[in-house]
């Protein structure tokens, strides 16, 4: 069916025959068009043509690279010394003003964590990151903070299992082009993203990558559970 450009600007920067991820939005408006937006070019069919970032689209074997990061507590953490768990990250910001995209993400990870907590054995053997895309101002105080409103406490103990992360801005360019997201900072200080959150094997492979936000905790942690099963 055709689809409507939420931003008519980008037609400059496809060409005919790519492939391109984005979110659909639909309007409660039933005559209202469908309007694509967050839209990111993950192959392009003009040799001639190289866009500004090459997106990679997560697939499951996919090697993940060793990412540095900070925590909530300002303690530098990287992707691999998690291997042995099966380790789920997701890419927020905590002053996304859109209720259906960070804080939805957020929430399906709280939803998550108690599922997982509800289970000892796979809880020993999981780990949940959410990762900031907005390094100036999420510093780790303002990630706690925002964590602590979603686990429910402020202690330190409280983020053993569901860790918050920036990186430097260095690694969340490299970051963002190995977990496809697709980010735009805007004239309002707000930023146009898309959504990205992947599952990572107990051996350091993608698993399985979920964009968008249709995916439930429920998928998540089924998942989780047949990865641990068969790592073990």
């Amino acid at each position: 069916m055709p689809y409507k450009l939420k931003d008519p600007s980008i037609l400059g920067e496809l060409h005919p025959g790519d492939t391109i991820t984005a979110d659909v939005l639909v309007s409660p408006d039933p005559n209202a068009d469908y309007l694509l937006d967050h839209i990111v070019v993950v192959a392009q069919a003009k040799p001639d043509y190289r866009p500004t970032v090459l997106y990679h689209v997560p697939a499951p074997g996919d090697q993940v690279p060793d990412f540095k990061l900070r925590n909530q507590d300002g303690r530098p953490i990287h992707l691999s010394q998690f291997h042995g768990k099966a380790l789920v990250v997701t890419f927020i910001y905590t002053r996304c003003p859109s209720p259906d995209f960070c804080p939805r993400v957020t929430r399906n990870f709280a939803t998550l964590e108690k599922e997982l907590a509800a289970n000892p054995a796979l809880y020993a053997k999981s780990h949940l990151i959410c990762i900031s895309f907005d390094p100036e101002h999420d510093t780790p105080e303002r990630l706690r903070a925002y964590g602590a409103t979603y686990i429910g406490s402020d202690a330190k103990s409280a983020f053993a299992h569901w860790e918050f992360a920036v990186p430097d801005k260095s690694e969340l360019a490299e970051m963002a082009e190995f977990f496809d997201l697709g980010m735009t900072s805007n004239a309002d200080s707000t930023i146009t993203h898309t959504l990205s959150t992947t599952l990572i094997g107990p051996d350091g492979r993608v698993v399985r990558f979920y964009p968008g936000n249709e995916w439930t905790a429920d998928q998540v942690f089924d998942d989780v559970k047949q990865s641990v099963g068969r790592a073990g």
